[in-house]
């Protein structure tokens, strides 16, 4: 009788638990929680700010790099009596790269000090009521690999005292340059795509954690010079590219919508305040996937969108389709096609009405365009990157013998025409052309930056590839600013940057102490929708070294790595008594063709694939068990994950 009661407990217990193991001595180790930039940056404000009624505009608190990602900046304390207006002037080598600013009228004084330069004992000079102070305030040296421009021009009696931002697409940092090219803003942590400057002053760039490779984010961060973040903008789509800033302030963000198998087809707008998805814009509902496919197409990334632009005018969208050849213009309402900007060879007949037709002789379409926007006038300004210019294979031109260029069209949507107005960059050939990445700014009429960020040369010759697709001997970006056809400003970097903005470093924004807030969320990770019953593990420990195993717990979801051939079938399963959930890896080399951004080392010809996979905690909760399934395999990973 005994026996038959152990069987039966035996057969109750395999059947009602996902998981039974067959060595309870192991040791499990609960994964520790690494903190969110967010939860740090309000630690370490929590900290600096215990004291503030302590210093006076005599002695005032000084702390170089408050929120620990933004190293040539600090935040300057005080108190006084009355209420009073104090101006701080950050002291540069000549006019034009001094800064000053003048604060609002206050007695608890929280002055942001920007614009420092490196491994400097610089001078700041805040002055009240006619007095001085003057702060000798020491910053470290810039990282090794810093990036130093190989050549500035600068005409400075028609210059400002404004920065040249750049955001990274290969080496190198977030960061400013002045008139005389030196650095005099960066952020230590790695943000990447646009840099924006929004309505508040506030700056809005990528978050700084991948959710897909290669290259999507988990979302945006707004924050101010001092790095301090005020909002975490999470998003089950990601961040890429491109994001505007809507007249009622929320935000139209370029995603995805990973599950329907492709990339770089999907905008949303979000609601500034909560995070939440309030429209969605799907372009496989709009255009057709294989209309007018450029070289570097693919199934994946069929259009491949770097510009998202509202114009309130016309209660429209312009997206830029760098894999079509084609800016497109949708009904922000409808979300229906208005009309499209490119060459419409081999475009569907019902899709030709939608083209403009030239009407100046020397016309030039745009090819593997960036930066599509609307000027004020109506016209349309973007980057022509120029690749192959020509739909037809046959008649291609070579990197050597192209150029890219800043152009301006007139657009005229009643008679469907379409002329060239302005453009810049085609005087200077192949050593102006990017195959990829660039930007244009419009700062005021016939003022503009050309940004041809993404030249690159292999075995000596110009490239018509994007750098982080190719073994390339070197890289530049050239970004020129023109006025009435005047080149006024140039600098050139030995890397490729995506995009440039000139910006003041004092601008709308006002400090303000307070709780970043994280909001929106990434979705629900599904999963494989198998229940396995496995009766016995193997120590996972083993297996650790072979497949370059890790985990690491995020304050919002579990992120594992591990590096598998094709051919190797492997789960994730998180096991507690009363549930499992099952995840399977996707091992397989994607088809990129467009690295706009090289975060990674991405090697097609290698047998050896490292995987990462993204387990959000949306929906999960209490304490798991980690195990992994590896070709039929169940390994004990003796690590346990909690999600609250």
């Amino acid at each position: 009788m005994k026996k038959i009661l152990k069987i039966a407990l035996f057969v109750f217990l395999a059947f009602a638990c996902p998981i039974i193991i067959y060595n309870f001595e192991l040791k499990i180790e609960d994964l520790e929680e690494t903190p969110s930039l967010v939860e740090k940056q309000n630690s370490l404000e929590e900290e600096f700010l215990k004291d503030i009624n302590d210093y006076t505009f005599e002695n005032p608190k000084v702390i170089v790099d408050p929120y620990g990602i933004s190293p040539l900046t600090a935040l300057v304390i005080f108190k006084t009596n009355d209420l009073t207006t104090p101006t701080v002037t950050i002291k540069g080598k000549d006019e034009l790269t001094t800064y000053e600013h003048t604060f609002t009228q206050d007695n608890i004084h929280m002055l942001p000090i920007y614009g420092l330069y490196a491994d400097t004992e610089n001078e700041v000079i805040i002055s009240i009521n006619g007095k001085e102070n003057t702060l000798k305030i020491q910053t470290d040296p810039l990282p090794e690999n810093f990036v130093i421009p190989s050549s500035v021009k600068a005409t400075k009696d028609k210059l400002d005292d404004s920065l040249y931002f750049f955001t990274p697409s290969s080496s190198g940092y977030t960061c400013a340059y002045d008139v005389n090219g030196d650095v005099r803003w960066y952020l230590s942590d790695y943000f990447i795509w646009d840099i924006k400057r929004l309505n508040n002053g506030h700056l809005l760039l990528s978050s700084n954690r991948l959710v897909n490779n290669p290259y999507y984010m988990t979302g945006l961060m707004e924050m101010d010079l001092l790095g301090k973040i005020y909002y975490e903008y999470k998003l089950p789509g990601g961040y890429h590219h491109d994001v505007y800033e809507m007249p009622n302030s929320n935000l139209l963000v370029a995603s995805d919508n990973f599950d329907s198998g492709t990339v770089e087809d999907y905008v949303v707008e979000i609601d500034r305040t909560t995070g939440e998805i309030v429209k969605t814009f799907d372009l496989n509902d709009i255009l057709p996937t294989e209309a007018s496919p450029s070289e570097n197409w693919t199934a994946y990334d069929w259009f491949h969108n770097n510009a998202v632009w509202y114009d309130e005018a016309t209660n429209s969208i312009t997206l830029s389709g760098r894999h079509q050849d084609a800016v497109i213009n949708i009904d922000y309402k409808s979300g229906t096609l208005n009309w499209i900007i490119g060459d419409s060879t081999n475009w569907p007949n019902e899709y030709q009405k939608y083209f403009f037709k030239p009407i100046d002789n020397d016309f030039e379409w745009q090819w593997s365009q960036h930066a599509a926007m609307v000027l004020p006038n109506g016209n349309i300004f973007l980057f022509d990157n120029g690749n192959n210019r020509s739909k037809i294979k046959e008649n291609y031109i070579a990197a050597e013998n192209n150029y890219s260029r800043g152009v301006i069209y007139e657009i005229n949507t009643q008679d469907m025409t379409i002329k060239t107005v302005w453009q810049y960059g085609k005087e200077r050939g192949s050593d102006y052309y990017s195959p990829y990445i660039s930007d244009v700014d419009y700062l005021d009429e016939n003022h503009y930056l050309i940004h041809s960020g993404g030249h690159n040369t292999v075995d000596g010759k110009v490239s018509n590839s994007p750098a982080g697709l190719t073994n390339t001997d070197s890289l530049n970006s050239i970004t020129t600013e023109l006025l009435n056809d005047e080149v006024i400003f140039e600098i050139e970097l030995p890397t490729n940057n995506y995009r440039s903005e000139k910006m003041h470093l004092y601008s709308r924004d006002v400090y303000s102490p307070g709780l970043g807030k994280t909001v929106g969320d990434m979705g629900i990770t599904k999963t494989s929708g198998k229940r396995k019953f496995v009766l016995f593990s193997k120590n996972g420990d083993d297996i650790v070294d072979k497949y370059n195993i890790s985990f690491t717990k995020e304050y919002d979801r579990l992120v594992f790595t591990g590096t598998f051939t094709k051919e190797d079938k492997v789960s994730i399963i998180l096991n507690r008594m009363s549930s499992q959930k099952n995840y399977d890896l996707i091992i397989s080399h994607k088809p990129y063709a467009a690295m706009c951004v090289d975060l990674f080392n991405l090697d097609n010809n290698s047998e050896n694939i490292t995987v990462t996979k993204y387990i959000n905690d949306l929906g999960l909760h209490d304490r798991y068990e980690i195990y992994l399934k590896i070709n039929g395999t169940t390994y004990k990973m003796n690590k346990a994950v909690t999600f609250n």
